[in-house]
């Protein structure tokens, strides 16, 4: 079986480069043929993986972070037919926070990881299809974790912005400048869990429970053929600091303010035009017309054999 594994050397701040030779020596253990490509530049892993898949590779592996998980899914689906699943999708986690891999149960070692990949079990996931932009240039992105737009992208954008904080007190630093600045979006959003038109301060589209280290969907499964919609409107700031304190503790969804309910889909109309990230990847910052869809059991992700 021919195993492509694509690593982030940037992933948790360059921290990923120093791993590249345990990774390597981890995978030799294998005795397998793979090929292991260090990305050079934003979106690399993309055309990595879509390489890959169509010259024939058998086995595809993200070594990084979650924003490496999201390249390498994008470039993996990319070369996949519309009516068909993945080959099957590896991760040796090497970013900060790890989320997706922490909510899909999958080890945080080299070693273990490597061992998954030996065993080769797969586990169907369900994966998140956006697109921004109008017919004539729309840009469609594919999300393993959340997407949203209003607040918590301009969380990201605030957070993108600040080169010395790190960790958890960068993050905290950039929802408070988000929140000095917020003002609503008005939106008109229509789908099979939330019909709305109004001010809008908050909206997260959840395949999996957690993102930036924060439980924003509690109940939220990577299998079960739904998203998780965190929606609130435009409310007074305090209430917004008040929703914002419970999030440390995952019990905003129970706020009056908020609505969490499921959804397959979603289309959103949006005036200004809002920030929009796809797992922790800003991939607009003004868009005026956005739609989502869920693509039921369409990643093969390898995972630990149930009961092992």
């Amino acid at each position: 079986m021919s195993i492509q594994v694509i690593l982030n050397p940037y992933a948790n701040r360059w921290q990923a480069q120093q791993q590249i030779e345990s990774v390597t020596a981890v995978l030799n253990q294998l005795q397998r043929p793979f090929t292991l490509t260090p990305t050079t530049h934003p979106q690399h892993a993309i055309d990595l993986a879509e390489t890959a898949v169509r010259a024939g590779c058998e086995m595809i592996v993200a070594s990084g972070g979650d924003g490496t998980i999201n390249e390498v899914v994008n470039g993996l689906l990319r070369a996949t037919p519309a009516e068909a699943t993945t080959i099957p999708f590896g991760i040796i986690p090497l970013g900060s926070a790890n989320d997706f891999s922490l909510m899909a149960g999958l080890p945080l070692t080299i070693a273990n990881s490597v061992s998954l990949l030996a065993g080769g079990h797969t586990r169907p996931i369900d994966v998140g299809l956006v697109t921004v932009g109008g017919q004539d240039a729309a840009l469609h992105r594919y999300f393993v974790n959340n997407s949203a737009v209003g607040m918590e992208p301009m969380v990201t954008l605030e957070n993108i912005r600040m080169k010395r904080l790190r960790g958890e007190l960068r993050y905290m630093v950039a929802l408070l400048r988000a929140l000095l600045k917020l003002r609503a979006w008005q939106m008109d959003i229509a789908g099979d869990g939330l019909n709305y038109s109004g001010p809008v301060y908050l909206l997260s589209i959840c395949n999996g429970p957690r993102t930036g280290g924060f439980m924003m969907a509690p109940t939220a499964s990577i299998d079960d053929g739904c998203f998780d919609l965190v929606f609130a409107p435009e409310v007074a700031k305090t209430t917004v600091l008040a929703i914002l304190l419970r999030l440390l503790r995952g019990t905003h969804v129970h706020h009056a303010a908020v609505t969490y309910i499921p959804a397959t889909s979603l289309t959103i109309h949006s005036q200004p035009g809002t920030p929009i990230h796809t797992d922790g990847e800003l991939i607009g910052e003004a868009e005026t017309a956005v739609t989502y869809r869920l693509l039921p059991g369409k990643l093969n992700l390898i995972c630990a054999k149930s009961g092992a």
